[in-house]
């Protein structure tokens, strides 16, 4: 694409457009491989039966497995801060800072979120069968899913004085207030663990986190609302990656449509150049023999082209039909108009001097 111009604009739409693409079409085969994943594994009750299924297993221990059980400590629960009748095995406290930030660009205020504080407590606990068999958690916090539920929500907002509004406006940033949230996993919730299933050499049974880097999850959702949201994720993951595919493409298409009339256009220079040559070299050649006279370096000055002072004048433009550069200078101009009244130029021929 020799002499080309790739505009700023064109490469960056075309490299961001691909890259999110890439990096969407990466979470999307993630989120794939974690459904079928979550499809293959098999779905276990806990029950005296799961000890028995692990002792004939390989190794004593099954890589992806569905249980599902009632939360209990194994130890004193954790207690609430602000409702002391709740009892759970994890408790997570966030304090989150919000302001209003001034977006010059918008000219807008933004909302804008910032982690104060994070707290996290946890306490060994496990999943409880139907017929008390139990299941111990291990590294409960490398978990995902939707585990824990609000228990505590608050926000505590700010009171302004006139010199805190009119500093505000000053530096452009707005505190609104602080939100502490409270969240636990209660004792006696319904958990859905998927991950490795294990059974220990003193007989305890136990789920962690898969050794082959499958996902581990603990959710109050029961398995069927866990899968369907997984596969959900990596629906709308697919259709961002396609969609920002698509825009790539089109600007793509986009250069490549301009440089096909790039070379069109050196094309059509290229042929009229030829076609130029060619009718001056179909000119007559006597100029001098028919006036008697030759170029005199006033008639040459006369002649100037416009442009560049040094040669004289030999095309004419059209369709103004102004006659005021050499064809090496019409070549050069950056656009397609008459540097005399800015008309758009269609044609070129020859100027023949008799």
């Amino acid at each position: 694409m020799d002499g080309f111009p790739l505009k700023i604009t064109e490469a960056v739409c075309l490299g961001t457009s691909l890259a999110i693409s890439g990096i969407c079409y990466y979470l999307y085969r993630k989120s794939r491989t974690t459904v079928d994943k979550l499809d293959d594994a098999p779905q276990l009750t806990v029950n005296r039966q799961l000890k028995h299924i692990l002792k004939v297993t390989p190794g004593a221990c099954l890589q992806y497995a569905v249980i599902e059980g009632t939360v209990q400590p194994v130890g004193e629960p954790l207690t609430s801060s602000y409702q002391k009748e709740i009892a759970g095995v994890l408790k997570k406290f966030m304090l989150r800072e919000h302001r209003l930030v001034w977006n010059s660009l918008s000219h807008t205020w933004t909302d804008s979120e910032r982690v104060v504080h994070q707290r996290v407590n946890v306490v060994p606990f496990m999943l409880v069968g139907p017929d008390d068999t139990s299941v111990r958690v291990l590294y409960p916090l490398q978990a995902s899913g939707a585990h824990m539920e609000i228990t505590h929500e608050k926000f505590h907002q700010v009171n302004y004085s006139l010199s805190d509004i009119v500093g505000q406006y000053l530096s452009g940033e707005k505190l609104k207030g602080q939100l502490e949230t409270e969240e636990m996993l209660k004792v006696g919730a319904t958990v859905t663990g998927v991950g490795e299933l294990i059974l220990d050499t003193d007989g305890t049974l136990c789920l962690r986190p898969p050794s082959n880097c499958s996902q581990y999850f603990l959710s109050i959702m029961d398995f069927d609302t866990l899968r369907a949201n997984q596969a959900s994720a990596a629906v709308w993951w697919k259709a961002l990656a396609i969609g920002f595919a698509l825009a790539g493409t089109a600007v793509l298409l986009w250069v490549g449509r301009r440089y096909y009339y790039h070379l069109k256009l050196r094309w059509e220079r290229e042929q009229e150049r030829m076609e130029f040559e060619r009718l001056q070299a179909e000119a007559p050649r006597a100029r001098s023999a028919i006036t008697g006279l030759t170029d005199s370096t006033e008639d040459h000055i006369e002649n100037a082209c416009v442009i560049c002072l040094s040669q004289p004048r030999n095309c004419i433009l059209l369709d103004c039909g102004h006659v005021c550069c050499c064809y090496n200078c019409y070549q050069g101009l950056p656009r397609q108009q008459c540097p005399i009244c800015r008309q758009s130029i269609n044609r070129v021929v020859p100027l023949y001097h008799a």
